[in-house]
C-alpha cells in the first residue's frame, strides 16, 4: 500500500477503499482505457481542463502515464470567481507533470454572454453554468485544432447525482475516472503519487465565489458515497441504509432526490416514439 494512502479518511460511514492489488489493477485499467480511446479515435493526444481539484489532477496523472508528456495538453481557464490558490494548483500540476499547458482567461467570453443577455447575469446558477460551458467550448476548440480528444473529470458520485453542468464539464469524449466513487478517487490519487494537500483539498466547482460541492449538495462525499453504494447501486432499503450507515432518513431522501431529478443528464436527449403511420 502506498505511503500516500494514509491521508484518506478512516471516518467514512462505509469503507469503499480498494486493496493494493485492486488499486494497481484499476490504475492499469484506466491507463489502458485512455490509451485505447485516443488510438481508436485516431487522435494525436488529449486535452484536459485543469482546475487544481483532485478529479482533474488524477486524470492528468493517469493520462501522462498512458500517453506521455506530449500526449496531454492542459488548459487552465480561470474566471473572476476562481481562487488564485486553485489556479496556482492547476498550473503546479501541469508543471510537475511536464505537460504543455495554456492559461486562458474566460472572463471576456462569459462577459459576452452577459452583454448579450443581461437579464441572466445576476442569476447565480445560470451565470455559473455559463462559465462551465464556456470552458467546454475552449476545450473542444483546442482539441479540434490539435486533433485531440477531450477528457472529462467526472466521477461516479457526481454522475449518479447529476452534480455536473449539462453540456458543460460533461461535454467530453470520455470519463476515465467515471466508475470511481469520490472516496476511491482520493485513494487512487494518493496511490499514484498526487501530493497529499491536493488529495484532501476541499472539493469546489467554483461556479461562484465561496461555493463548495458538499455545501451545495447538503452532504459530505463520504456520506454520499456510502448511500449510493448501499442504497442506490446496492440492494438496501431506506430503513436498512439508515441502520447500516447511521445516517438519517433525510440524508437518504436527499440522495434519492438528487439521483431522480438528474436522470435526464445521464441520457441522450429524448425524442418521441415514432408513429406507426
Amino acid at each position: 500500500m502506498s505511503d500516500h494512502q494514509s491521508v484518506v479518511s478512516d471516518a467514512a460511514p462505509l469503507d469503499l477503499r480498494l486493496s493494493e492489488a485492486e488499486l494497481e489493477a484499476t490504475r492499469d485499467h484506466l491507463v489502458s482505457f485512455i490509451r485505447d480511446t485516443v488510438e481508436n479515435a485516431g487522435a494525436d493526444g488529449a486535452a484536459l481542463g485543469l482546475s487544481g481539484g483532485i478529479d482533474s489532477t488524477l486524470t492528468a496523472y493517469l493520462t501522462v502515464e498512458a500517453l506521455g508528456e506530449d500526449g496531454l495538453h492542459g488548459l487552465v481557464m480561470p474566471s473572476e470567481v476562481n481562487t488564485d490558490g486553485n489556479m496556482s494548483d492547476a498550473e503546479r500540476v501541469a508543471q510537475e507533470l511536464g505537460i504543455e499547458y495554456d492559461v486562458i482567461e474566460i472572463n471576456p467570453i462569459v462577459d459576452a454572454f452577459f452583454e448579450a443577455y443581461p437579464e441572466g447575469k445576476d442569476d447565480q446558477m445560470a451565470a455559473g453554468n455559463v462559465r462551465v460551458r464556456s470552458r467546454a467550448v475552449v476545450n473542444y476548440f483546442v482539441a479540434n485544432h490539435e486533433n485531440r480528444i477531450v477528457l472529462g473529470t467526472g466521477n461516479r458520485s457526481e454522475a449518479m447525482t447529476g452534480y455536473f453542468t449539462k453540456y458543460g464539464d460533461q461535454a467530453v469524449d470520455c470519463n476515465p475516472i467515471g466508475t470511481l466513487y469520490k472516496q476511491q478517487v482520493r485513494q487512487l490519487a494518493s496511490h499514484v503519487g498526487v501530493p497529499d494537500d491536493l488529495v484532501m483539498k476541499t472539493p469546489s466547482a467554483e461556479m461562484w465565489l465561496g461555493q463548495t460541492d458538499e455545501e451545495e449538495m447538503g452532504l459530505t462525499y463520504d456520506t454520499l458515497d456510502a448511500v449510493l453504494a448501499l442504497h442506490v447501486d446496492g440492494p438496501l432499503s431506506t430503513s436498512a441504509t439508515v441502520r447500516e450507515l447511521d445516517v438519517t432518513e433525510e440524508q437518504v431522501a436527499r440522495v434519492d432526490e438528487l439521483v431522480a431529478t438528474s436522470e435526464h443528464k445521464r441520457h441522450m436527449p429524448p425524442a418521441p416514439e415514432s408513429l406507426d403511420l
